[in-house]
């Protein structure tokens, strides 16, 4: 191998980017969990919102909100878990299938990932030169990622995806509930409404700062909706009300 090669090879990220193992999965979990939060706060404020429409009685608030976030909290973690789960399935099952390549067929695996790496820009030589050296090291960690773009040893565990969600949604759904419940009836519309609106800033913030996106459009976004989906929500409650 070239000392140019080694050199590339051996490179060290730059101190202000996040190059360790398991950076892809951290990011995703924490983009979930915003994501899970947003959920709860939206869904759950429109409940409040819409049967304060409808009522002032506090206590049929509380139980609509708490009937929310139970059935919302419950239904993140299970389709949460299904999704992970069938992932999860479908990555072992290829990562069974490499293995099974590597035994039976080692040269032309080797052939393939080498393949890989001419394509990526790298000569012939060196690229079967690194194939070669990554396949000593870790045959399977190699082949997969560079195939399949699968971390053998990162496989997502769909009960911690679930309760993540879970976690997620319920942390979110708390802020309107616990709002509409400790503020008067003259404003607690009004309140939840604000306190809505500047949660939904700062994960519409936080989910553009993760994404690496622009922040601004994203918090217009979120705002924009979540107002949306209460105004709606009161808008019915008020009607249904009304007429019952």
């Amino acid at each position: 191998m070239t000392t140019d090669g080694l050199d590339a090879l051996h490179a060290q990220p730059h101190a202000d980017e996040p190059h360790d193992e398991g950076f892809r999965g951290r990011l995703n979990w924490l983009r979930a969990g915003v994501l899970g939060a947003n959920d709860g706060i939206v869904s759950t404020a429109g409940i409040v919102v819409g049967v304060a429409g409808a009522t002032t009685d506090r206590t049929s608030i509380f139980i609509a909100g708490v009937a929310g976030l139970a059935a919302g909290a419950l239904s993140m973690a299970t389709g949460e878990y299904v999704s992970v789960s069938t992932q999860r399935d479908s990555e072992l099952a290829l990562l069974e299938k490499e293995r099974r390549e590597l035994r039976d067929e080692p040269e032309e695996e080797l052939e393939e990932l080498a393949g890989i790496y001419v394509g990526k820009g790298l000569t012939e030589d060196l690229a079967l030169q690194v194939a070669q050296q990554l396949t000593a090291h870790d045959a399977l960690g190699a082949h997969a990622e560079a195939e399949l773009g699968i971390d053998p040893d990162d496989i997502t565990n769909p009960w911690s995806a679930a309760f993540a969600s879970m976690v997620a949604f319920t942390l979110g759904a708390l802020l309107p509930l616990l709002t509409i419940m400790l503020v008067g009836a003259g404003a607690r519309v009004v309140v939840t409404v604000l306190a809505v609106a500047v949660a939904l800033a700062v994960t519409g913030w936080s989910s553009a700062r993760l994404s690496f996106g622009p922040p601004g459009r994203a918090v217009v976004r979120n705002v924009a909706g979540g107002t949306i989906a209460m105004v709606v929500t009161y808008g019915i409650g008020s009607l249904v009300g009304t007429q019952v």
